[in-house]
C-alpha cells in the first residue's frame, strides 16, 4: 500500500491557490498533490472554456501523478470531476464531488447564466463585487488563498454554459469506484443532493456543519478532515507502484448498490 495521489480541481472564477490549506495538509500525509487550472482560469486565464479543454486538463494533471488518482473538485470542479471519472473510471480511484449536488440546466441555470452576465457589464466586470463577496463570506485565510491566483473574469458565461450540456447523474451511474458527496449545510446546490446519492454505485454523502457552497474554504478545518479521512480509507487498498491499468476499486465491507452513511465529518 502507499499514500494515494490526490488531484484538486477548483471551482469557478477561482484558481488552483485556493486548494492551498488542503494541499499542505495532505503532503504532510505523504500524498503527493497536484491542484490544477482549468481553462480560462488561475495560469489558463486567456483560453477559451470548454468541456473537451477541462477535461483535457484533469487527464494531464492525472497523468502527471502517474495515472490513477483520488479526485477532488469543488462547485464547477466538482461537476467536470464527475464527468471525468464517468469517461475515465479506470484512472479514478475515488471520487470527492462538493458543491455540485445539482443537476445543471433549466431555469435555474438560465437565471444564473443571466446575473453573470448583468455582473458582467460592470465597469470592472465584477471584480470588486467578486473580492468584496469573497472576503465577506471567506475566512482571511481562503480569502486570500482564493484572490492569489487572479480573478477569471470572463469565463463565467462560457464555464455555465457548457457545464449545462453535462449529466453528472449518468456520469456518476457509469462510474463503480467509491463516491463521496460532501455538501455544505448552507449550501445552495444542494438541491438534487438525494438524486446525485441514488445515482452513484458506491455513494456516501457528507454534510458540514455551518458551511455554505465554498464548503472547503468556508471550513477548512472540516473540509481537510473529511479529505484525510478519505484518502487514509483509499490508500489502504493502493498498492506501491500502481500507476493505472485496472478498475477502480471498491471499499471492502460494503455491498455494492447501496449508499455509505450520512455523516458529519466530525461523527
Amino acid at each position: 500500500m502507499a499514500p494515494v495521489p490526490i488531484l484538486l480541481v477548483h471551482g469557478i472564477r477561482t484558481s488552483a491557490t485556493m486548494w492551498r490549506r488542503q494541499a499542505e495538509l495532505l503532503r504532510a500525509d505523504g500524498h503527493p498533490v497536484l491542484a490544477i487550472d482549468l481553462p480560462g482560469h488561475g495560469a489558463l486565464i486567456g483560453e477559451e472554456f470548454t468541456v473537451e479543454g477541462a477535461l483535457r486538463e484533469i487527464d494531464a494533471g492525472v497523468t502527471a501523478l502517474g495515472g490513477r488518482v483520488m479526485l477532488v473538485g469543488l462547485s464547477l470542479g466538482g461537476y467536470y470531476a464527475i464527468a471525468y471519472a464517468g469517461e475515465h473510471p479506470e484512472r479514478v480511484v475515488g471520487l470527492v464531488a462538493a458543491g455540485c449536488s445539482t443537476v445543471p440546466g433549466g431555469p435555474g441555470l438560465a437565471a444564473y447564466r443571466g446575473l453573470a452576465r448583468g455582473i458582467h457589464r460592470l465597469p470592472d466586470r465584477g471584480l470588486w463585487l467578486h473580492t468584496a463577496m469573497v472576503r465577506a463570506l471567506v475566512p482571511r485565510q481562503g480569502a486570500l488563498d482564493v484572490l492569489a491566483g487572479g480573478v477569471a473574469l470572463d469565463v463565467m458565461d462560457a464555464g455555465l454554459r457548457a457545464t449545462g450540456t453535462l449529466r453528472p447523474l449518468a456520469s456518476l451511474a457509469a462510474y463503480p469506484g467509491p463516491v463521496w458527496l460532501v455538501n455544505g449545510a448552507l449550501d445552495q446546490f444542494r438541491l438534487n443532493e438525494r438524486r446525485f446519492l441514488a445515482a452513484c454505485r458506491r455513494g456516501h454523502l457528507v454534510i458540514v456543519p455551518g458551511a455554505t457552497h465554498l464548503v472547503s474554504l468556508a471550513q477548512p478545518q472540516r473540509f481537510a478532515t473529511v479529505l484525510r479521512r478519505v484518502a487514509a480509507e483509499l490508500s489502504a487498498d493502493f498498492p506501491a507502484g500502481d500507476h493505472g491499468g485496472e478498475q477502480a476499486g471498491e471499499p471492502a465491507g460494503e455491498p455494492a448498490g447501496e449508499p455509505g452513511p450520512i455523516v458529519g465529518p466530525g461523527e
